[in-house]
């Protein structure tokens, strides 16, 4: 039989994830040969509300199990048992990536003591934390403890790297298409004239040079792409030391497609490509020179607030949820 694209990708380095822990889409993602996934308040938020019959159950017997619990502890117990559930799927393949509380992005302290936790539940966990200046001194304390650590709300060379610098093992995330759309935000703001073409390369033209600066500096960490929007953020970014956390609709897009699949992550994005980008966006200097940003600017740089915001609001939703069966109860 013939190799589907995600299995030659496989064989030329890049593994892939699911990013979700969406039991349907993580089972049928194992068969197609993932090696991980993804969970974080705003997924399990989706995951609930598209198997209600299965999981409002659920989370109504942990109302009933933890009778004095807030909502917001309600919510991390149906986060965590979905994470038990998820990480055994995953137990002879690869981790599942628990990203802490997002309203902890400003305190390493929270950030640590409630990674420690989400790591217990499992052996095969990876910590997600948010790329600021905080996220880096809860990445170097959670992996001092041998915690696998999975940085993530990450758009830049400068991000990755410092994130590179303190992860002893796991993953830095960088979420390309996050940057792109950002781009694309300022673009229809500020009126400036680029074709769409020349936009689909900046969140590659980021991962690629970040790429090779891990190359040369041997960190232990993985790159990891995030935050796809269209078939370069696959086809371009293929080869050793790269993994994929593509949502279910993506990686079943890719592994159907027609695209010839070879190594392509050391192939450079077109010097031109990369002057225009450099030239209309401030923003994407800053996301693709490794100076381009310094630790204490990560946490106001555009992408990171506009996914801290989503986040937030992504875990608002969860515990509304829950309070929603707390009061039916």
């Amino acid at each position: 039989m013939s190799l589907t694209p995600l299995q030659k990708t496989k064989d030329l380095g890049t593994n892939f994830w699911n990013d979700s822990c969406d039991p349907e889409e993580l089972s049928e993602a194992v068969k197609a040969g993932a090696t991980g996934a993804t969970s974080n308040p705003v997924i399990v938020h989706t995951v609930v509300k598209s198997h209600k019959a299965q999981l409002i159950p659920v989370l109504k017997n942990l109302i009933k199990e933890f009778p004095r619990a807030t909502e917001d502890e309600i919510a991390w117990q149906l986060i965590g048992r979905l994470g038990v559930d998820a990480a055994a799927l995953l137990n002879k393949t690869g981790d599942l990536s628990i990203q802490v509380n997002p309203k902890y992005y400003r305190n390493p302290d929270l950030m640590f003591e409630q990674g420690v936790e989400l790591a217990s539940i499992a052996p095969n966990i990876a910590i997600k934390a948010p790329c600021t200046k905080s996220g880096l001194e809860t990445y170097k304390r959670l992996s001092d403890q041998g915690i696998r650590v999975n940085a993530t709300v990450s758009f830049s060379v400068a991000q990755a790297v410092a994130a590179g610098e303190m992860i002893k093992d796991g993953y830095v995330t960088i979420m390309v298409g996050r940057l792109d759309d950002h781009l694309q935000r300022i673009a229809v703001k500020e009126n400036i004239e680029i074709s769409s073409e020349v936009m689909r390369w900046a969140g590659v033209a980021v991962f690629k040079k970040a790429h090779e600066i891990f190359k040369k500096r041997g960190f232990g960490a993985t790159l990891l792409v995030a935050a796809y929007r269209h078939e370069l953020h696959w086809s371009q970014l293929i080869g050793d030391k790269v993994l994929m956390t593509m949502p279910y609709i993506w990686w079943t897009k890719f592994n159907q497609s027609n695209t010839e699949v070879k190594k392509t992550i050391s192939d450079p994005v077109d010097p031109k490509i990369i002057d225009l980008l450099i030239s209309k966006f401030s923003d994407f200097r800053r996301a693709y020179d490794v100076n381009g940003l310094r630790p204490h600017e990560f946490e106001t740089f555009g992408p990171t607030v506009h996914t801290l915001d989503q986040f937030l609001n992504g875990y608002q939703d969860l515990v509304v949820l829950v309070r929603s069966q707390m009061l039916e109860s």
